[in-house]
């Protein structure tokens, strides 16, 4: 083993540790926010408040920090690999084999362990979806408008972070007639309300923007809240759609509680 392999690792090995460092100084800042939105959720309302831009570019970092560490780690395994010795006897490559897999499995756990407590609930949460119907983001980023359907969970990858999604009933305008499925970020998966569960779920007051399905469609769309579920005594808000028009006016339509979620930051229509 020469000088400069023992100079690289060690600079190397100083990399991961700053990075290390790093990820636990965001994720401090993480909690940080997590506590400030959930002891005062109203201060999203106010204007000029930047709390949730804020959250979105600290887990940025948090996630540019990881893949770094994810990079001189391989870096790394490969300098250790050609400084070892070649051809382990039968024995020592059923253990390196596996240590390999222990490693892969370390891998996966630690990806979770470094996440702040709620983007880890957050994680079993969109885990236990299987089976249940979810609003979908299915636009790429680069599109001129958002478009959200129903569409039903297939599976949640825990490693890749991707929802696999089936959409039941395509529009007429899809290519061919059968069902699409997609594989879709986080980001782009809202849950509805659970259905039987309306005391813990969210209400939206009058005059709030939300993404609801609209009457008679599998398709979501920006909508203003008229009345709640509580003041109408049902379990249905009234809404206005954005560009609903007729004959002037705005209609007011009903739709149930479990088909409203939160308007996402940014949204385009």
């Amino acid at each position: 083993m020469s000088s400069p392999d023992i100079v690289g690792i060690l600079e190397n090995t100083k990399e991961l540790d700053r990075l290390r460092k790093d990820q636990e100084e965001v994720l401090v800042e993480i909690n940080k926010m997590h506590k400030k939105l959930q002891a005062s959720p109203e201060i999203v309302e106010k204007p000029g408040d930047i709390s949730l831009a804020k959250l979105k570019n600290l887990y940025i970092q948090a996630k540019e920090l990881s893949e770094n560490e994810v990079t001189v780690s391989n870096i790394l395994l490969t300098q250790l690999d050609l400084l070892l010795p070649y051809g382990p006897t039968g024995q020592q490559r059923r253990k390196l084999g596996g240590n390999d897999q222990k490693r892969k499995r370390m891998k996966v756990d630690s990806d979770v362990i470094r996440l702040s407590p709620s983007m880890r609930n957050q994680i079993e949460a969109y885990a236990s979806l299987k089976g249940e119907q979810v609003a979908a983001r299915v636009t790429a980023e680069s599109a001129d408008k958002d478009e959200w359907f129903v569409v039903k969970v297939i599976h949640f990858d825990r490693e890749t972070k991707e929802v696999e999604v089936l959409d039941e009933e395509p529009g007429d305008d899809e290519e061919g007639s059968g069902q699409r499925t997609y594989k879709l970020p986080m980001s782009c998966i809202l849950p509805f309300p659970k259905r039987n569960d309306p005391s813990n779920t969210q209400e939206f007051p009058p005059g709030k923007h939300v993404l609801a399905v609209y009457p008679g469609t599998t398709a979501l769309y920006k909508a203003t809240v008229v009345s709640t579920p509580r003041k109408r005594k049902s379990d249905e808000y009234l809404l206005e759609f954005d560009d609903d028009e007729e004959d002037g006016a705005l209609p007011q339509r009903t739709v149930p509680f479990h088909k409203v979620v939160a308007l996402p930051e940014g949204h385009r229509q």
